[in-house]
């Protein structure tokens, strides 16, 4: 898969640079190998930081600073779909807006979960998923998926199929060749192998009893205080490369000072919050991402309102 791994590394100077704010996402409308399927062409992708796993180059890259994990997004007007597909590493969903129905196996018929916002999902490796917004308005999901490179996208086979129909085809070393834009595959390079049953059979196949296993809702969740999620003694199973936690903030309160050795990235599922650092304080809004500096102290206030964070932290 072509990435941009090997981009001019963008780390962020002062706190302003460390904010990636839901306005200035830039999304790639063509990052994959099914965005020009009927019910899948409506979808962005978008990668907060790290390189994610989109197959176009010219996907926008807002942080390249290497973090052992990546963050992303999608967003998706309703009833568009983000085809069955498998990860190599893990990967986690918060739902930001919208209802969303998460299904598993080759044709998503194996098992299903449908979820709101707040509610964070994880996907266990080396498994069919896919998803897509069952609401009346548009959805964004914010992500986050583990390792500095989380590797290439397994496709479900219909979808290389259906994808050459609209001229798009994936090539051996993961780029994308799109013919209607009059691109060929380069020379000596051979399309993308489609799934094979074998590699179709060593998957995992969940159950819908595997429901307990994938999503933390957010009906069970503490409203203030800090929840893990994803790592030890979290609601899910652990992640390698990273934990996830819940953060409820009542309104003109803040965390205790603290410093972190590892990255930490903190999204605003809701109201508005001021990051306090030795450095220097961000305010931040609903959809708002922001990497803290490593080594530095931080502490998270809720400004009027009493404010919902999602907190990664590198491990």
């Amino acid at each position: 898969m072509t990435s941009n791994a090997g981009a001019q590394l963008k780390i962020p100077a002062g706190l302003d640079g460390r904010v990636v704010r839901y306005r200035d996402l830039i999304p790639c409308r063509n990052a994959f190998i099914d965005t020009r399927t009927p019910g899948s062409d409506a979808k962005e992708n978008f990668t907060i930081i790290g390189p994610g796993v989109a197959e176009n180059p010219d996907q926008h890259v807002h942080i390249t600073e290497p973090h052992g994990f990546n963050i992303g997004g999608a967003r998706q007007p309703p009833r568009c779909v983000n085809s069955q597909h498998s990860h190599d590493t893990a990967e986690v969903f918060v739902v930001h807006s919208g209802k969303w129905r998460f299904t598993f196996g080759e044709h998503g018929e194996d098992a299903q979960v449908e979820a709101t916002p707040g509610d964070i999902v994880s996907f266990p490796i080396h498994t069919f998923r896919g998803f897509e917004n069952i609401g009346e308005d548009v959805g964004f999901l914010w992500s986050v998926l583990g390792g500095d490179d989380p590797g290439r996208v397994l496709w479900a086979p219909e979808v290389f199929a259906m994808a050459e129909r609209y001229g798009l085809i994936l090539m051996e070393d993961g780029s994308l060749v799109d013919t209607t834009l009059g691109q060929a595959p380069p020379p000596g390079l051979k399309p993308m192998p489609v799934t094979t049953r074998e590699a179709i059979a060593r998957l995992r196949r969940m159950r819908p009893e595997d429901e307990g296993e994938i999503i933390a809702r957010a009906s069970g969740a503490p409203t203030f205080g800090e929840q893990r999620v994803i790592g030890p003694g979290g609601v899910l199973s652990a992640a390698e490369g990273f934990t996830v936690a819940r953060l409820g903030l009542p309104a003109s309160e803040s965390t205790t000072a603290r410093v972190s050795s590892a990255p930490e990235v903190v999204f605003v599922q809701s109201g508005s919050v001021e990051v306090r650092t030795s450095l220097g304080t961000a305010s931040l809004g609903a959809g708002d991402t922001m990497t803290v500096p490593v080594e530095v102290q931080r502490s998270y206030a809720a400004i009027r309102e009493d404010a919902q964070l999602v907190v990664v932290r590198g491990t």
